[in-house]
């Protein structure tokens, strides 16, 4: 086998303690874990700016902030990596729209999911005890849920009856079942809508599994948005890695392994894909395999648009929501999702709005707005749905038309172009399945440890999967410090401060 970075030749000695390359969320956590264990810690990122998904950036018009991939950030309230690192300690102020979510529907109708749980079964009518019995319980343990849904699948649950609380709800909404427990239209369409953020059909274990995470939080921590943009969270990372001694080189594509300076360890924010693409020829053949059988769910084509005002919706209490999940009914969001995950374009596909000027007027001139969407599409397409984007507005908000002043697009396959991470324009790091959930990036006991000696994977590829959550770049920390410098510290403790001395 090939030397590797990470493994320097005999008698050569370390430039630094540990490389990181790539600068996503999980990149900076794991960075700022190795950094607060007193490490010299590198990070390497391909694009200008760091913070990967979390930049935010004048993407239409002047003076129009849009985020350039995530918005919504419940996991910076509720994961914990940010509960431990604190982001308004580290001034990141996080808003909270009245409505974390809305669900409209034709007729004028729409389904309002708010912070306050009773407030939201009152709205539900017929079905407002259902939803409170579903939710309320989660919503109360909240705690352990996360921490269970953030771990490495590899250890018990802490609280094992709010684990199995959680899986007969997951059993039920990835089921048949799933029917049973609502009367109405609005709140299954409501409950369906948060599902299908993992952009795949969304009655199987694992889409039913997230919807139900992410309405347990909407009750319980919110959906806030970060004042200025997601920016403000890379920012605050950034700046504490800094103020650790931590570098971080943009603007530095990393071709190969080989060409990092000598290091007793290397973590990877990279896909699969970019696994191969680095160290493709030194990996075992079995491993490599592997790795090319990984696979990639749905993507997303994004579009921001410039407003001259606020969105009319129709429905009463959407213009307080921070998310919006526009499809319509239930039965709609299948067919839809069905229609994506069998490889065609949905003709009215499911789009995820968020309005940030609900919370954060600074987003745009005054009087103005941005509304940031996103539309589910098969993976790897180049085809732009912007059209098809303004008709599931407009058909829940008329007038919006007359209301753009610009809009941007980005197909999915743009999203790879854009970060190599979202492979084909998935930006979930992997199919939404619950095999693949627990045996990513390969079905191994260690998910983050690669065959090559001190590389590992630390990317939404590894568990616990998608979203702003920095858990899989902790994880892999842990094993780095415990395997390769002997420290046994925990990774939480580092992160709000402590630094150990290696044995």
């Amino acid at each position: 086998m090939a030397t590797t970075a990470a493994h320097p030749r005999r008698g050569a000695r370390a430039e630094v303690d540990v490389v990181v390359v790539g600068s996503g969320p999980n990149g900076l956590a794991a960075a700022l874990v190795l950094a607060g264990a007193g490490l010299d810690v590198v990070v390497y990122e391909g694009a200008g700016t760091a913070g990967g998904g979390l930049r935010t950036e004048q993407l239409t018009l002047p003076g129009f902030w849009h985020d350039v991939c995530s918005a919504v950030h419940p996991m910076a309230v509720a994961s914990p990596f940010f509960r431990a690192f604190d982001l308004p300690a580290h001034g990141v102020e996080l808003m909270q729209p009245d409505v974390a979510y809305a669900h409209p529907l034709d007729g004028g109708r729409a389904g309002l999911a708010w912070r306050d749980l009773e407030r939201t079964a009152a709205g539900l009518g017929r079905d407002g005890p259902a939803w409170r019995a579903l939710f309320g319980p989660l919503a109360a343990r909240w705690r352990p849920l996360v921490d269970l849904a953030m771990s490495d699948y590899r250890s018990p649950p802490r609280d094992l009856g709010s684990a199995l609380r959680l899986a007969a709800r997951v059993v039920e909404q990835g089921s048949p079942l799933w029917g049973a427990r609502f009367r109405g239209d609005v709140a299954p369409a409501l409950l369906t809508g948060v599902g299908a953020h993992t952009i795949a059909p969304p009655r199987a274990l694992a889409p039913a599994g997230a919807g139900l995470l992410l309405g347990t939080l909407a009750h319980a921590v919110g959906w806030p948005l970060p004042r200025g943009g997601s920016r403000a969270i890379a920012a605050a990372l950034l700046a504490e890695l800094s103020r650790r001694g931590a570098r971080v080189v943009t603007d530095h594509r990393v071709d190969s392994l080989a060409a990092l300076p000598a290091a007793r360890a290397v973590l990877l924010d990279v896909a699969p894909r970019g696994l191969l693409r680095l160290a493709g020829a030194d990996l075992p053949r079995g491993y490599a395999r592997q790795l090319r059988r990984y696979r990639h769910g749905g993507a997303a084509c994004k579009v921001d648009f410039a407003l001259s005002g606020p969105v009319p919706w129709a429905a009463e209490g959407c213009d307080r929501a921070g998310t919006l999940h526009l499809v319509g009914s239930r039965a709609e969001a299948v067919r839809a999702e069905r229609a994506v995950a069998a490889g065609r374009h949905a003709d009215r596909p499911y789009v995820l709005a968020v309005q940030p000027g609900v919370v954060d007027p600074g987003r745009a001139p005054a009087g103005r707005h941005v509304l940031w969407t996103y539309a589910h599409v098969p993976n790897g397409s180049a085809r732009d749905v912007s059209d098809a984007v303004v008709a599931q507005v407009e058909r829940f908000a008329p007038g919006f038309r007359d209301l753009v002043l610009a809009r941007h697009v980005v197909t999915a396959a743009g999203e790879e172009t854009r970060n190599p991470n979202y492979v084909g324009g998935d930006i979930s790091g992997g199919a939404t399945t619950l095999w693949q959930l627990v045996a990513r990036p390969v079905p191994r006991w260690d998910p983050y440890r690669t065959p090559l000696p001190g590389v590992y994977l630390c990317s939404a590829s590894t568990p616990p999967g998608q979203a702003v959550h920095g858990m899989s770049g902790l994880h892999a920390a842990a094993r780095v410090l415990r395997q390769r410098f002997g420290i046994a510290a925990d990774p939480l403790d580092l992160v709000r401060a402590g630094v150990p001395q290696p044995r």
